[in-house]
């Protein structure tokens, strides 16, 4: 008898077939002497959609919901529907004894096959492959260790807990709110908290008063000291009257020394990465949103094969992994990495406890080189960036700790206290890796003792103001998702502590679909890398219920999915209390009082429906959307390209269309698409007119997709 193996993609199937000698190409899989190997296009399967369950539930109307099926039905999905029917017809075929489930090793990879299984009608025997890479190494050790799919029934039960109570909340609440005030309003227990923040983010910025700060330096022996205020320790004051009685009782006294203290110093790197802050990290330094670090990442893993999988929340390693850290190492000796990798290789390396736990890893380690050797010239430039990201974070780890120098001068006049603090690096260490030479601002003093007096000196004021805080970047809030405690509305010691154990809104996995939906809600936009709240984001906090806003809910529902795919609770009783809660959302939304108008509308009319068009800023440009959620017409009037503008760099956007297309940028820089291709051709790089024409045809294919679809496909595969 054979053995089945189904893969979550089809590149991991092919390199599953290809390491267990599978060479028979079928159309939807492949074949070898002991295992046939087949595959998913990610989910194949998903829930139903609420007409599926009856036909009236395809029209929305508020005296229908609550929908609350006695069970939930699981569908095909269309688009899917050959694959679907290609790996049912494997499952029932005659000489498969066995399955092996291979997709991704987490809660959503194990949806993925056990709803393909459930709705295939399996009634075969199970194994599960567990790994972290798809390397030939891993895939091999994987398969002479299959572990019984038993041990995974609760992880099942969990995920399907967690998509049935989405599926509830989600929809009967997105339905009742565009429903009751006529707008495409969608919320949920993840995007309503998350953009709960950033809306508290923006009430803090809008209500700060910036305060004036007063300050003091005095050089002198050539050497800058800064004053300090002996009581608070603060470098500045808020009173000018007070900084200007300081200055008039030093000026023209003498200073004397009273403390010179050296000390010997170390600092060790930081920890490997996870998701969440290499994702932040790959935003900060190259403006990549979190979905597109995780795209890039999932090639690199996937496709690549040099880095292990992305969606972790450890930053830690095992120790059987720890075992194979020569073999990564020798992998990843090219190119720039070369000197650090003979570097390391020269000597032992050992395990530290500042990266290896195991206690610290859950499903899976921190994102690390594979044992597969890379090419980088396969690699496209941004796979580089994040390729380049971890292998450094991954080779200082291995490095001895950064040790220098540290001097501060202490000094005082008329009863005031003044210092200079400098580092002299001795040792580079892990900064060989990360940093370029001379980052460490080596401050050499010149040589002072204690009791020494200086009698010239100069003396400045300095002042400035208080900034607000500042607003959220992608990464930003991908940090403030993984730890939302702050903004709790009651500060309840033990929801803050779950919430810190399950790692916050959403999980790694989906934190950044969450983002993207709520720029493809329209209720965020981003300029330059800042995110900025909607005028209808903003109404639709002030209609949804307040649990709904709470990071607290989502703690609660993550601790419980936890509890149920441990075993430690079950997963009917959790549902049922979610349908009871649902019933309350529903009376809230029903008895609300709030009204909703659109602060976008324009002049210009539908020429579907006739109705007034909005104008929206989406995540590539400016759209006019139509108001009517029935009518989903939509039309793309400007788009952010990666074309740089020559004066001031940054991205430009493209409107117009046919001959009068123009770039125009921020700065105010506008220029004709023949101005633009004829300085390209002069610079000799950057975007070709093919790349333009691509990127129009992508464009186009976009608009071609009604709103109302685009909705209700968000829906249907609703991560909330």
């Amino acid at each position: 008898m054979k053995k089945l193996v189904i893969a979550e993609k089809p590149s991991v199937g092919r390199d599953i077939a290809r390491v267990l000698g599978c060479k028979q190409q079928g159309k939807k899989y492949i074949e070898g002497n002991e295992y046939i190997i087949t595959w998913g296009l990610g989910h194949l399967v998903t829930l139903a959609d609420p007409e599926g369950y009856d036909k009236k539930l395809k029209t929305w109307r508020m005296e229908d919901l609550p929908m609350m099926p006695e069970r939930f039905k699981l569908v095909v999905i269309p688009q899917t529907r050959g694959q679907f029917q290609a790996v049912k017809s494997l499952i029932e075929r005659k000489d498969v004894g066995e399955i092996i489930i291979a997709t991704d090793a987490g809660r959503e990879g194990e949806l993925v096959a056990r709803w393909i299984l459930a709705k295939a009608g399996n009634k075969k025997p199970l194994k599960r492959l567990w790994i972290s890479s798809v390397t030939d190494k891993a895939i091999r050790e994987g398969f002479a260790h299959l572990k019984n799919a038993k041990e995974y029934e609760n992880l099942y039960h969990a995920a399907t807990a967690r998509a049935e109570s989405d599926w509830l909340v989600g929809m009967n609440a997105t339905r009742a709110l565009t429903c009751k005030y006529n707008a495409q309003l969608s919320c949920g227990r993840v995007q309503t908290p998350t953009l709960a923040m950033i809306a508290a983010r923006e009430e803090e910025i809008r209500h700060f008063t910036p305060k004036p700060y007063y300050g003091l330096q005095l050089i002198g022996k050539g050497i800058t000291f800064t004053w300090k205020d002996k009581k608070s320790g603060s470098a500045a004051t808020f009173s000018r009257e007070k900084n200007e009685e300081i200055y008039k009782k030093i000026l023209g006294k003498t200073v004397e020394v009273i403390e010179v203290k050296k000390t010997k110093k170390t600092s060790q790197p930081e920890g490997l990465y996870d998701l969440t802050d290499l994702s932040r990290d790959a935003n900060q330094r190259f403006g990549f949103s979190a979905k597109q670090t995780l795209n890039i990442m999932q090639s690199l893993y996937e496709h690549h094969k040099v880095l292990t999988y992305p969606r972790t929340d450890s930053r830690y390693l095992t120790t059987d992994v720890a075992e194979t850290l020569r073999e990564r190492v020798e992998a990843i000796a090219v190119g720039p990495y070369r000197s650090f990798t003979n570097t390391v290789l020269k000597g032992k390396i050992t395990p530290k406890k500042s990266f290896v736990n195991n206690q610290k890893v859950s499903d899976h380690h921190a994102i690390i080189p594979t044992e597969q050797p890379v090419i980088l010239a396969q690699l496209s430039v941004d796979e580089r960036k994040i390729f380049d990201l971890v292998v450094r974070r991954f080779l200082a780890v291995l490095y001895p700790p950064y040790e220098y120098e540290q001097t501060k001068i202490t000094i005082q006049c008329e009863g005031e206290t003044f210092f200079a603090e400098g580092n002299v690096p001795l040792n580079r260490g892990y900064k060989e890796v990360t940093a370029p030479e001379g980052d460490e601002n080596g401050k050499v003093f010149p040589s002072l003792k204690e009791g020494e007096v200086i009698g010239e000196f100069t003396l400045k004021k300095t002042e400035g103001k208080t900034k607000p805080p500042a607003r959220f970047t992608e990464g930003t809030l991908l940090k403030a998702m993984e730890n939302p405690v702050k903004y709790m509305q009651q500060k309840d010691a033990k929801a803050a502590k779950t919430l810190q154990e399950t790692g916050g809104l959403g999980t790694v996995a989906t934190r950044a679909d969450i983002i993207d939906k709520l720029f493809g809600s329209y209720l965020i936009e981003k300029k330059d890398n800042e995110i900025f709240i909607t005028g209808k984001a903003k109404q639709l906090l002030s209609l949804v219920p307040e649990d709904l806003k709470k990071p607290e809910l989502t703690a609660e529902w993550e601790s419980r999915l936890s509890a149920i795919a441990k075993g430690k609770a079950s997963d009917r009783k959790f549902m049922k209390e979610i349908e009871t809660y649902t019933k309350e959302l529903m009376k809230q939304i029903q008895n609300g009082t709030g009204t909703f108008r659109h602060d976008n509308l324009t002049n210009k009319v539908c020429p579907e429906c006739g109705k007034r068009l909005l104008l929206v800023n989406g995540k590539q440009g400016k759209l006019y959307v139509c108001q009517d959620r029935e009518c989903g017409y939509k039309e793309r009037i400007s788009r952010m390209t990666n074309a740089r503008c020559p004066v001031c760099h940054k991205k430009m956007e493209l409107i117009g269309a046919k001959e009068n297309q123009k770039f125009v940028c921020s700065c105010g820089h506008k220029e004709s698409m023949q101005a633009f291709e004829n300085r390209r051709k002069k610079e000799g790089a950057g975007v070709s007119k093919k790349d333009v024409a691509n990127y129009m045809k992508k464009m186009k294919k976009e608009e071609k997709q009604p709103l109302n679809n685009a909705l209700a496909d968000a829906l249907a595969n609703l991560k909330l």
